[in-house]
């Protein structure tokens, strides 16, 4: 029986190739180290913070069930590769901000937003409390090579929640004799998302008017899930398209507040593309689609026809207006030949084309605001707190106006808006969303009522 050599060494083990989305995200922090990279999310508690040591604890233990989050990036640039991490310590991930007294609360949720991750690590949390005895906030933020947003919210829940799956669309399983219509599908898409990534001439940024800080700022608004819902049921539309509706309205009626023209807005959708068996914990499956909100409609004359649903109304803000036309746009996302070919693209997309193509939907030339939205999980807990809200916090691109998320979490919507504290009256965001929801909401219920 032979010996083994108790000197040699183990063969490491392969690990998981990073994948295009991944590389591309790598890809832009070298060649862009000043920029920020990251986005997550905060979760507001209320009960007794637990002690850094105690949260530490909790963390090491629920990261069982997720060890990509202790891998790092290796192989170099032209092939990295998720390895597990041999020097990973929960200490270096996880940190405490305290607040000096009720009126410290947003300094230190600002510092939990704006600190660096320790050198070699991708993600970290950060309790923040010392506010108020029986409120406080854990921050979780990670950088978008590691993960997108539906990779974030399995991690939530799988600290914060009952680890319940996300309710995300997936494809069903294609099949080989589709083959030849996927492909055409896929092609004809590449075209149509090609000529979405073109610069429009002579746009220039809304956001090129403001001075960056560098300091982010973080507002939050909420309305019943419900209601997203119902707008949405009325007229055919997810909650998704009712959100995008109303953030338009709500991007109008800050316009004229703040005095920042805003002849047109085109949001960056993230997409996820994950197939129903793909790991969803690390890594990006997510595709970028520009969609234009209709922020500035033109008034319908006297010879157009009214439309088919909605009070008919001919003003070219009426929140109706704007609800059908971004339905218009996202009606073939919800289908499964769309979403199909999206996942294609998403698998089979070499490199240089992602990066490219992921550079271009970036540019503040191309796109104005970030806009993601998740369901998070209907309830979360830790120890004996439980969780009374959830804020996203989305990509923040430099040049965008700012980056805006939709959470479902409970039976509330909460929408966050990250941007730079230059943003002139960007506190008024998320009351603008909240009342142009209820617009939607009354217009939907006169057309609705019995003559």
């Amino acid at each position: 029986m032979p010996v083994s050599d108790p000197s040699a060494r183990p063969v490491p083990l392969p690990g998981r190739r990073a994948h295009a989305v991944d590389r591309a995200f790598l890809g832009m922090e070298r060649r862009h180290p000043d920029v920020r990279w990251d986005a997550g999310g905060v979760a507001y508690l209320s009960g007794s913070p637990p002690s850094l040591a105690d949260l530490r604890a909790h963390v090491g233990f629920r990261l069982g069930g997720l060890p990509l989050l202790t891998s790092r990036a290796d192989g170099g640039a032209r092939r990295p590769r998720w390895l597990p991490d041999p020097d990973f310590a929960v200490g270096r991930h996880v940190h405490e901000v305290v607040a000096n007294g009720p009126a410290g609360w947003d300094a230190a949720l600002h510092t939990a937003l704006a600190a660096p991750f320790a050198p070699g690590t991708y993600w970290g949390i950060w309790l923040v409390h010392g506010h108020v005895s029986d409120e406080y906030a854990v921050c979780y933020r990670f950088h978008h090579a590691c993960q997108d947003g539906s990779a974030a919210a399995l991690t939530f829940r799988a600290i914060l929640g009952e680890g319940e799956p996300s309710a995300r669309p997936v494809p069903k399983k294609g099949r080989l004799t589709g083959l030849p219509r996927r492909v055409g599908t896929a092609v004809g898409l590449t075209t149509v998302f090609l000529a979405g990534s073109l610069p429009v001439r002579g746009h220039r940024s809304a956001a090129a008017a403001v001075v960056p800080t560098g300091e982010r700022r973080l507002w939050r608004g909420r309305v019943p899930a419900d209601a997203l819902r119902r707008i949405a049921a009325a007229h055919g539309g997810s909650a998704h398209d009712v959100h995008l509706a109303a953030l338009a309205g709500a991007l109008s009626a800050w316009s004229a507040r703040s005095g920042v023209p805003l002849p047109r807005v085109r949001a960056l959708l993230p997409v996820d593309a994950r197939r129903p068996n793909e790991e969803q914990t690390w890594g990006n499956r997510c595709f970028a689609l520009p969609l234009e909100l209709p922020v500035r409609l033109p008034a319908q004359g006297p010879t157009r026809t009214a439309p088919e649903r909605g009070n008919g109304s001919r003003d070219g803000d009426s929140p109706l207006r704007r609800l059908e036309h971004v339905m218009g746009t996202t009606r073939r996302l919800r289908g499964e030949v769309w979403r199909q070919a999206i996942q294609d693209l998403v698998r089979y997309m070499p490199d240089r084309p992602t990066e490219w193509y992921l550079r271009r939907m970036l540019s503040p030339r191309v796109t104005d605001v970030m806009a993601t939205s998740m369901p998070i999980a209907d309830k979360g807990s830790l120890g004996d707190s439980r969780v009374t809200g959830v804020a996203l916090l989305p990509l923040l691109v430099p040049g965008h106006l700012f980056g805006v998320g939709l959470s479902f979490f409970g039976e509330w919507a909460e929408t966050s808006f990250v941007a730079d504290r230059a943003l002139p009256h960007g506190e008024l965001l998320p009351e603008l969303w909240e009342q142009a929801v209820g617009e939607l909401e009354g217009e939907v219920e006169a057309s609705s009522a019995p003559v």
